[in-house]
């Protein structure tokens, strides 16, 4: 019963990036790139963290660590670069 809830919202959150991967592309402008961007990231963790559940396996959540501190790093380092042209000071 469980497999099953898994596997669909597996389907729904790799929908959810499709449409993430749509706006990263088509969005008017760069605030909404990054915000797409960022969702994409969040969306990631999620399907990662589904699969870990999936496969019972701990290698699959240390993997999704690593993915949203380097997500957040990226974020604000592409927020800083926006407001200020410069990511150093």
């Amino acid at each position: 019963m469980l497999q099953n809830v898994i596997i669909i919202c597996l389907g729904m959150i790799s929908l959810a990036m499709l449409l993430n991967v749509l706006r990263l592309f088509k969005g008017p402008d760069m605030p909404d790139r990054i915000l797409a961007l960022d969702t994409l990231y969040i969306n990631s963790i999620a399907l990662i963290v589904l699969m870990g559940l999936l496969l019972r396996s701990n290698l699959y959540f240390e993997a999704a660590l690593l993915i949203a501190v380097m997500g957040f790093v990226g974020t604000v380092a592409v927020a800083k670069y926006l407001l200020r042209g410069d990511i150093i000071e």
